[in-house]
């Protein structure tokens, strides 16, 4: 059987996935999994996302070490997550981490006002698209 998904976005999608689930075989042995989660990050938030970044990586010098984009990424969504370390193999320390690509839209726009408070914190003056992305969390809340 082929994956389906479904955007729930109406009553009338709602009723199609109900009789889509109604006409599904009940089998005790193969049973079919139904996953209902929240949309993950959009490609608009990941632009916002890597504009956060870029500001936070030209403007923050953290603990004498200028960091690029991609590292300033690893510490905030470690941060949003509340990640652990483990020592590397050969030395320092890996972060347990979770892609940003597999974020859902509310775990993003927690992630972009990590960033924003962070970087009201340490002067960041945010670009126009940054400030975009204030924004765009500060309105839709939990409502994203």
């Amino acid at each position: 059987m082929e994956k389906r998904t479904f955007l729930l976005r109406d009553g009338n999608v709602r009723q199609h996935v109900i009789s889509t689930i109604q006409q599904l075989p009940a089998n005790p042995t193969k049973p079919l999994q139904i996953t209902i989660q929240e949309d993950t990050r959009s490609l608009a938030q990941n632009r916002m996302l890597w504009a956060c970044l870029h500001d936070v990586s030209s403007q923050v010098i953290w603990y004498g070490r200028k960091m690029d984009s991609d590292s300033w990424k690893n510490v905030f969504s470690a941060s949003l997550k509340k990640q652990e370390t483990v020592p590397g193999i050969d030395g320092g320390f890996v972060v347990l981490g979770q892609s940003t690509s597999k974020m859902r839209v509310s775990e993003m726009r927690d992630l972009i006002e990590l960033i924003h408070a962070f970087g009201a914190e340490h002067g960041v003056r945010f670009s126009d698209e940054s400030a975009r992305a204030h924004e765009w969390a500060s309105r839709f809340g939990d409502a994203a």
